[in-house]
């Protein structure tokens, strides 16, 4: 019997940031470092950093070590940490893209110990060109039903789970009817209560479909009246990934506050008050793994407008009731890169937005009640917090216990034997 901890090496965005990759690498690792059986290191990317000071939490002290990095770190760098601190298990998340060269260490770093990958992919056909890098891992989990699907049918070989992304239940909820009223009033004095918010909470970028919303949005309130609703996006306005939105408030005359920014990054709380505030949450993006800030809503009682796309599609309905308006796309554009050969980008239409927005805006308080309750219960049930940390913590000790690392390593060979004709 040994007291020794169980080490785990991540990599990915800053489990710190605000990112929703960030996010959930920073609930699975606290859910794991709180057992009081592992111990961390950390590599945070994505993001530019002030300083590249190792960080530790006061929480956890030298149990959690973090070093930001850029990108998602470099093979000398992972090298290095390997023969100092000699972990047990390398965890990482994102995109696929971003890890091509870790991938191609495997015959270094699997003998000693087991890769898990927690896989996000937005949509179809099935990557065949990503069989490559999934045979490379012990294990794969999946963020969603559409990416556990791909990896069962591309590798069906490399042992999978979905473990859907998650989100504080004890946070994000519904404040109650006076919460709404009274953070509505401070927030917006000169329009009162009646006046029907639809909020967006995403990055500015290309895929959100940012200057499509503005655009529309335009043509909803010429329909329904400029003074009847309003839209709040939580963004950069000015992101270099993204349009110019003041740009396009200029362009479409909207200068009379029916549209407001949020650019300023808040903590949870303050993020929840403002899914309060909201009488829907909308995101359109033509691409999407997962999509956080709809489930967010979702369990503050806030339905929402999502395109019938990746993880957004599991949200929006449990296949019986509805939790807003799924729009199909209009659309499937087959795209690609070099990188990624194809990939299906699901745009929707702007008539199908235009009465998704208008089913919502001519609902009654009642009506959005029920539904935002119905919301809560199915995120309650599919994507709470509780399980999420609960099935991490139990699939880490599995893989430990299964896959063993450096002299007790097990069901890992770095040649296999294949006949020659």
């Amino acid at each position: 019997m040994t007291d020794k901890k169980i080490k785990v090496l991540t990599i990915g965005d800053m489990p710190l940031s605000a990112s929703g990759v960030g996010i959930q690498s920073r609930y699975i690792i606290e859910a794991l470092l709180k057992t009081g059986r592992y111990e961390v290191i950390s590599l945070g990317g994505a993001i530019k950093h002030k300083e590249y000071e190792p960080i530790k939490t006061e929480e956890f002290g030298d149990d959690w070590v973090l070093f930001p990095v850029n990108g998602f770190g470099n093979d000398e760098m992972i090298r290095s940490i390997i023969v100092k601190e000699r972990p047990d298990i390398l965890w990482f998340m994102t995109d696929p893209r971003f890890f091509g060269w870790l991938w191609q260490m495997e015959d270094e770093i699997r003998p000693l110990m087991p890769m898990v990958y927690y896989h996000v992919w937005d949509n179809y056909p099935y990557p065949t060109y990503n069989r490559p890098f999934y045979l490379s891992n012990d294990v794969i989990v999946a963020i969603s039903k559409l990416t556990h699907d791909i990896v069962k049918n591309v590798t069906p070989e490399v042992e999978s789970y979905y473990i859907p992304h998650a989100v504080d239940t004890d946070v994000y909820k519904n404040y109650g009817d006076e919460f709404y009223k009274q953070n509505r009033k401070e927030a917006f004095p000169n329009w009162g209560n009646d006046k029907f918010l639809f909020f967006w909470n995403n990055r500015n970028a290309r895929r959100k479909m940012s200057g499509s919303v503005l655009w529309w949005f335009k043509e909803f309130l010429d329909k329904v009246g400029h003074e009847k609703a309003m839209l709040l996006m939580h963004t950069d306005p000015h992101d270099p990934n993204g349009p110019n939105l003041e740009a396009i408030l200029s362009e479409l005359g909207l200068t009379n506050g029916e549209v407001m920014f949020s650019n300023v990054k808040i903590d949870p709380m303050s993020l929840a008050t403002i899914y309060n505030m909201a009488d829907c949450v909308i995101n359109i993006s033509d691409a999407e793994g997962f999509g956080l800030s709809t489930l967010e809503a979702l369990s503050c009682e806030k339905p929402i407008i999502a395109t019938m796309t990746g993880g957004l599609q599991e949200q929006v309905t449990d296949g019986k009731s509805w939790f807003g308006v799924g729009i199909e796309p209009t659309s499937k554009a087959l795209i690609g890169s070099q990188q990624v050969p194809f990939i299906f980008e699901d745009r929707v239409g702007k008539e199908d937005f235009l009465n998704a927005m208008s089913k919502m805006f001519n609902s009654s308080k009642k009506e959005l009640k029920k539904m935002g309750k119905q919301a809560r219960g199915h995120v309650v049930k599919n994507y709470n917090f509780e399980d999420y940390q609960n099935k991490w913590i139990k699939l880490m000790d599995e893989i430990h216990e299964k896959h063993g690392s450096w002299n007790t390593r097990k069901n890992y060979n770095c040649w296999e034997l294949k006949e020659v004709a």
